[in-house]
């Protein structure tokens, strides 16, 4: 049987700055957007290679900030083979509006970003009753709410998580969390503590499986006990290229090495159905 892989985590920059000039968040563009840009035909090409069928491309926030025209832009010239997440300042009183515009051009999900690699994280604006509308229409409109936070910020996130069940919350990177204490895994209980909340969902990254490389931790001790927790349903790959170094074929090789201690059917989750369950214009 042929194994599906979809990515929900892959970044697109384009090469065109007058068509689609530069805002990053914060003010500062990201190292990787300038060292290593791929355009939508490269992102095509390198899953072609790896044999990546379909992605859920995510707004390079830290280039374009809040607009989305270049993911929305790319979507038609590949139809079925990718859907987009995008950008909005939650903090606005026409946010609503703004996202259903954006999802009028094919945006079917979100991301807050509140730090990472251009600036500290400041969870503050997590839980900003100002975003509550926001929020609100992720909910009622089918839109996951992919939130790129540390530790700091989970608290925040169950709260959110409580006060919108039906929003559906997928954590970047795992929240950063910390894993080099090995298999207890006690420096991480915070993100563990959110297992019973049913709309949280997890995205495994790079960044994950560098972790497994710190400390005690090691693959087979932490993915285990990750998917006995969460459940694979609500765990999902996500290569994090072109951020990350090196082509996607090596990205999705260390992924499925990491992983190779789960079950299959666990895996399959992981590297596709859950991508669809989030997604469902990434399904067959």
């Amino acid at each position: 049987m042929t194994e599906t892989f979809i990515d929900i985590h892959p970044h697109i920059i384009s090469s065109d700055q007058t068509r689609y000039p530069l805002d990053p968040l914060f003010g500062v563009r990201s190292g990787w957007s300038k060292e290593r840009p791929v355009t939508i035909e490269g992102l095509a090409a390198e899953m072609d290679a790896a044999g990546v069928h379909k992605a859920a491309i995510v707004q390079a926030s830290t280039c374009f900030g809040y607009d989305n025209s270049y993911v929305t832009d790319s979507l038609p010239r590949f139809p079925g083979r990718f859907t987009g997440v995008g950008s909005v300042d939650l903090m606005r009183p026409d946010a609503p509006e703004t996202i259903r515009g954006w999802m009028a051009r094919g945006i079917t999900g979100l991301r807050l970003f509140t730090g990472g690699s251009t600036a500290a994280f400041d969870t503050s604006t997590l839980d900003d009753p100002r975003a509550f509308p926001s929020w609100q229409l992720c909910g009622e409109a089918g839109l996951p709410m992919c939130v790129q936070t540390s530790p700091a910020g989970l608290a925040q996130v169950e709260g959110l998580a409580k006060r919108f069940p039906k929003t559906r919350i997928i954590l970047d990177h795992l929240a950063r969390s910390d894993l080099s204490d090995g298999p207890l895994y006690a420096n991480s209980a915070g993100l563990f503590a959110l297992a019973d909340i049913a709309n949280i969902h997890l995205k495994i990254t790079p960044r994950v499986f560098e972790e497994m490389r710190r400390g005690t931790a090691s693959a087979e001790t932490f993915f285990p006990k990750l998917v006995a927790a969460f459940g694979p349903q609500r765990l999902a790959w996500g290569s994090n290229f072109p951020a990350t170094e090196g082509n996607l074929a090596g990205n999705l090789a260390g992924a499925r090495a990491a992983l190779g201690c789960l079950r299959a059917a666990d895996r399959e989750w992981i590297f596709s159905k859950t991508a669809q369950s989030l997604y469902p214009a990434l399904a067959d």
